[in-house]
């Protein structure tokens, strides 16, 4: 995406602790095998908050602070913790975003297993222009493409991908 160095940091130091947060959220709620009910899902939405409000005690990470707080926003407006929308979002949690959501969704968790590369690409393809900047999300997909199908699954093909449909039949 052409970015300067400055920005480039701030995004490297916003990636290693956008999930700061997470350490305020009980590990009854982190590692709970079934679905989140509404009042656990509550919960875990204030993580991004929390870890903004940690972040903001180190002066050395105040330029991260509106980026860790903002990376569970929707270009839509239908995410949180502010319900920000498109411009509103600061560039760099747009960039978050897109990142973290493709390293769930490759990872493997303990209450669901990992999409394979493509099942994870058209999850992103899906949400763009609704949850994902347009703009980062096809940059994503350059990336990729430049790096070529089997360096990008030996990269980021974490785990035992979830078997396409009617493969072993």
């Amino acid at each position: 995406m052409k970015k300067d160095k400055h920005t480039i940091e701030r995004i490297r130091l916003a990636g290693l602790f956008h999930d700061i947060g997470k350490v305020g959220i009980s590990d009854k709620i982190l590692l709970k095998p079934d679905k989140l009910n509404e009042e656990e899902y509550a919960n875990i939405k204030k993580h991004s908050g929390k870890g903004a409000k940690i972040l903001s005690a180190i002066t050395l990470f105040n330029d991260v602070v509106p980026i860790v707080r903002s990376h569970h926003e929707w270009i839509d407006g239908r995410g949180y913790p502010d319900g920000l929308k498109g411009d509103a979002i600061p560039e760099e949690s747009k960039i978050i975003a897109v990142a973290d959501s493709f390293d769930a969704m490759t990872s493997h968790r303990h209450y669901r297993s990992n999409l394979s590369l493509a099942q994870a690409l058209d999850e992103l393809r899906r949400g763009k222009g609704t949850q994902f900047a347009p703009e980062v999300v096809d940059a994503f997909l350059e990336m990729l493409d430049e790096m070529g199908e089997e360096k990008a699954m030996e990269k980021y093909g974490t785990g035992k991908a979830v078997e396409e449909e009617g493969e072993n039949e």
